[in-house]
């Protein structure tokens, strides 16, 4: 990057699992982290987003660490640059605003060092810092991901024609992931592991045929982790009522939670917004849109950096 231009990174939340989809499937939504980075004479993030205020400001900060951990793999070194950071994704609310931090920080050492990484590399490197495929995934590539990772490396697919409305239900308590996996299971019957599997294969099957009815079932008969954060989510059962009488054709719980997703049909998702807010109590209702795009860079004349190619 040269002395005087700015480049813009933008990186869409995601919500994860979608219900049997756990650890696997990811879906990026129409919220944003915002990077402006210009060069400077050392690390220093202006956060303008009130949820950015209690993060480190200098090279401390998750998103430069990445990027300098990114730079190290590939025996680069990353320049220092300003970064002025906003975000609309709430924090540690299952709206993987981590994972929009890591593909951020991937983001920004393959510009800053000229890496050229490759989609795949961004997401293989991005999976290993994450440990799973779902949310980076979907920030990096946008759409409807389908992930594993295995020690072979990641492998995933990515829908991007999906016909429906979501909205989320925001609780103003945080809910760390670290927290939420405590209540999982370490292990389930390989009989339950079927029925699992089961229901998370007709859960795509569904998506991809267009039969959103079917999904939306499917999203609430989740076996892997869903049964157990019920508890330390009590959210989720008031919402499901309330959705669920208002027309939503499923709910889940947005990653680890708290935040909750429901399923609407095409061009309803207001609609059901606009009836959650006046059901709920204490919860942040917003519609949103599936990302089709995943994380995008700009030169200061919002002239697009040309992609790389998977």
């Amino acid at each position: 990057m040269m002395a005087g231009e700015m480049l813009v990174i933008e990186v869409p939340a995601s919500t994860a699992n979608l219900g049997p989809g756990f650890d696997s499937i990811g879906l990026a939504l129409n919220l944003y982290l915002r990077l402006e980075v210009t060069t400077h004479d050392q690390w220093e993030v202006i956060p303008l987003s009130e949820g950015l205020m209690t993060f480190p400001t200098d090279e401390r900060n998750y998103i430069i660490q990445v990027a300098m951990q990114t730079a190290k793999k590939y025996n680069q070194e990353c320049p220092p640059c300003r970064l002025t950071v906003s975000s609309d994704i709430p924090i540690a609310r299952g709206l993987g605003s981590s994972a929009a931090a890591i593909v951020a920080g991937i983001e920004l050492a393959d510009t800053l060092c000229d890496l050229r990484l490759t989609k795949q590399q961004k997401l293989e490197w991005a999976t290993e810092i994450e440990g799973h495929p779902d949310n980076v995934g979907a920030s990096l590539l946008g759409g409807l991901l389908i992930g594993s990772q295995t020690d072979d490396g990641v492998d995933a697919l990515s829908l991007y024609h999906l016909q429906v409305d979501f909205v989320v239900c925001i609780p103003t308590s945080e809910l760390l992931t670290k927290k939420s996996r405590q209540v999982l299971p370490t292990e389930l019957s390989y009989k339950q592991a079927v029925h699992a599997g089961a229901i998370g294969n007709v859960f795509i099957a569904s998506l991809i045929s267009g039969d959103y009815e079917q999904a939306g079932k499917m999203m609430m008969k989740d076996l892997y982790h869903q049964p157990y954060r019920k508890e330390i989510v009590p959210e989720l059962e008031g919402v499901e009522k309330v959705a669920m009488a208002n027309g939503a054709l499923g709910v889940a719980l947005s990653g680890a939670g708290p935040t909750i997703l429901c399923l609407a049909r095409d061009g309803e998702g207001q609609k059901l917004a606009t009836l959650l807010s006046a059901g709920l109590h204490g919860m942040k209702v917003v519609p949103l849109q599936m990302d089709l795009i995943g994380s995008r860079i700009y030169k200061e004349n919002s002239s697009k950096i040309k992609s790389d190619v998977m």
